[in-house]
């Protein structure tokens, strides 16, 4: 029986420190999503814990989990500009989730089934890599970057390559220590700490904590190295409890219901949150150690859902994201349960956890990253895919590339068209089978022919030498294209001029037209 089929709380052990590393990933990247957005920072929170509470609750994914996402962050910035205001731009949320209600309604879900594995896997490898280029600026102490970026080129006309450079020419020596004590602490807790006490002090948790108190330490005996600048530290605003919640972010603004704008936007959103979600689904099932299968439409239904309370609430627009399942799933989650406590978490941290979590250093965060980043991108995995072949491997490789030099959903295109042009490839070599021992010829139809075929039953006609014996078989193929049908009869006119035996043989289904009468006398 699969952990989701057992009462939730069987499973609290596994599923509270995955909500833990969770929560301490996500933290930072709800605040850097909103902040390269152009929208308040609270907004990225807010968008947080209602992916954690509503979509977490809502899903069908045992180990998914949502909120903002860093490849919307163009789309946000530039309605906010668009519309004029914050709270015109949070309508376009809330009508964005009512269409993906309807998408899901209108079982849209199963556009995710056409996305090749090969792609899925490129996919993960290409976040794992994304992870380790863009934490090892936060690494070293340059934070100018947003938390959460996965864009190659930057602003200022760089680039993720140009931005490690400059980090390493800039790098302040007492983020980089914290780096390392919480990146050593993280590899000794991963092989002693269980046995210690279990699983419920993460390794993520530790090494955050290890970092946080180094830089304590800097305060009293190393002035010099100390963190003080808030863009080097978690910077959470600090509210007066739920009365400051309610009123922190604005409310939509339902006097633009009519605005085609507006509805532009929200179509935009729906559907690049859609498209997001359903590949973030995707590959989520694939690292699922229990390898369970999320519904699509209903997925679909749970994000819509979500975005309608995140833009009631003032938040950004949410959709699955795979760094964060990523985590969740390396942490141990069994259950969707720990996507809903990582709400709770990023709730609290709203309400009254910002004095302390303000504490934590980035670069502590980036060794979580990082460390996750070089899991989903192992070599393991590169071998893996290798050992599958060329046409699982190229594919593979392309995606990756592609991911990594513009975004996430242009690299997936771009890896499914290499997928598709694989299959197509594979279908020219494998349809026609062309076996000869001395004159005597046999042309197979192992599948369905069509007209891509005809080029390579043309060469195999050319090949054959005067005088031989074929046996044309189509008994294999249920549907021979009309163009496969005219080369045919082609070729039994030629063939009695060259004195070339011809047999056909042809089940009753395999052909659209019969052959002519007089080319086969």
């Amino acid at each position: 029986m699969t952990p989701d089929k057992q009462p939730w709380h069987s499973h609290l052990a596994a599923d509270l420190p995955a909500a833990l590393v969770v929560f301490l990933v996500a933290l930072p990247l709800c605040l850097g999503i909103a902040l390269a957005s152009g929208a308040p920072l609270l907004s990225g929170l807010f968008a947080g814990f209602v992916g954690g509470l509503v979509v977490g609750a809502l899903s069908g994914s045992s180990v998914s989990v949502s909120g903002p996402a860093a490849g919307l962050t163009v789309v946000v910035a530039a309605g906010i500009t668009e519309l004029g205001a914050y709270s015109v731009f949070i309508l376009a949320v809330v009508l964005a989730g009512a269409l993906q209600l309807g998408f899901g309604l209108l079982r849209a879900g199963t556009v995710a089934h056409f996305v090749p594995v090969s792609v899925v896997h490129g996919m993960l490898a290409a976040i794992g890599c994304i992870l380790v280029l863009k934490q090892i600026p936060h690494a070293l102490g340059y934070d100018l970057d947003f938390e959460g970026d996965e864009s190659f080129a930057t602003e200022g006309g760089g680039n993720t390559f140009s931005d490690i450079l400059l980090a390493i020419q800039n790098a302040d020596l007492g983020a980089f220590i914290i780096f390392v004590a919480a990146l050593a602490a993280l590899l000794v807790w991963q092989k002693v700490g269980k046995k210690l006490v279990g699983s419920w002090m993460p390794p993520a948790l530790v090494a955050v904590l290890v970092g946080a108190a180094t830089n304590v330490i800097f305060k009293h005996y190393a002035p010099d190295l100390h963190l003080t600048d808030a863009s080097h530290l978690v910077a959470i605003p600090d509210l007066s409890g739920l009365y400051g919640i309610l009123f922190a972010l604005p409310f939509p603004d339902f006097s633009r219901l009519g605005d085609p704008v507006v509805w532009r936007i929200a179509a935009t959103i729906a559907v690049i949150a859609s498209v997001e979600s359903l590949l973030s689904i995707g590959a989520s099932d694939k690292l699922d150690p229990f390898h369970r299968i999320t519904p699509t439409d209903r997925e679909l239904k749970a994000q819509g859902a979500g975005n309608i309370v995140s833009g009631l609430l003032g938040g950004l627009p949410i959709t699955a994201v795979i760094v964060r399942s990523s985590a969740n799933i390396d942490a141990g989650a069994r259950t969707r349960m720990s996507a809903v406590l990582h709400g709770v978490l990023l709730l609290l941290s709203v309400l009254v956890l910002a004095p302390i979590l303000n504490h934590i250093p980035l670069s502590a965060l980036a060794a979580v990253l990082i460390i996750m980043g070089l899991k989903l991108a192992s070599l393991r995995v590169f071998h893996e895919q290798f050992q599958r072949g060329k046409a699982q491997f190229v594919p593979f490789c392309v995606t990756l590339a592609a991911i990594l030099l513009t975004d996430l959903l242009v690299g997936v295109a771009i890896g499914v068209l290499v997928g598709i042009y694989f299959v197509i490839r594979s279908n020219f070599k494998s349809a026609i089978v062309v076996a000869h021992e001395g004159d005597e010829y046999l042309i197979r139809f192992a599948k369905d022919v069509s007209f891509l075929n005809k080029p390579s039953l043309l060469r195999a006609f050319s090949a054959i030498p005067n005088g031989a014996t074929v046996l044309i078989d189509g008994t294999r193929a249920q549907f021979i294209d009309h163009d496969i049908v005219d080369a045919i009869d082609d070729f039994l006119v030629s063939a009695r001029a060259r004195n070339i035996t011809v047999e056909l043989r042809r089940s009753a289904t395999s052909l659209n037209v019969h052959f002519k009468q007089e080319a086969a006398a």
